[in-house]
């Protein structure tokens, strides 16, 4: 079965860091690139970040930007995300999901073909 599974997700205080792990599961990543996305309660899902295959070209919303770190490792087919600074507009639900590409380098948010169930953040004090 060919899935993505998120972790690293949980409750934070303001200011405070987590680091979400994306895991392809039957599949090997080699051939996609990577998005994250998230969606707060209420709120249309949003691109956050995105990878391109060979890990040369990254993008990051605004909102995230110096303060998040996408950086993936295709050897163990894993995506992460490492988010810094978080403040409580970036709770949210963020979910991995990953699009094939003969493109080696470049990334967006849109035609994604598998996605993960996602994991929850939750920034409170």
């Amino acid at each position: 079965q060919l899935q993505l599974v998120e972790s690293g997700g949980g409750l934070v205080q303001p200011g405070g860091s987590l680091r979400l792990s994306c895991v392809a599961s039957g599949f090997t990543l080699d051939y996609y690139a990577i998005g994250w996305f998230r969606q707060a309660p209420g709120k249309e899902r949003e691109g956050v970040s995105c990878i391109s295959k060979s890990g040369s070209s990254l993008n990051y919303a605004d909102s995230v930007k110096g303060r998040f770190t996408i950086s993936r490792d295709n050897a163990k087919d894993t995506v992460h995300l490492q988010m810094n600074s978080l403040k409580p507009e970036d709770t949210a639900v963020y979910y991995c999901a990953a699009r094939r590409t003969v493109s080696v380098s470049g990334c967006n948010y849109y035609g994604m073909d598998y996605w993960g169930k996602g994991t929850p953040v939750t920034v409170s004090s």
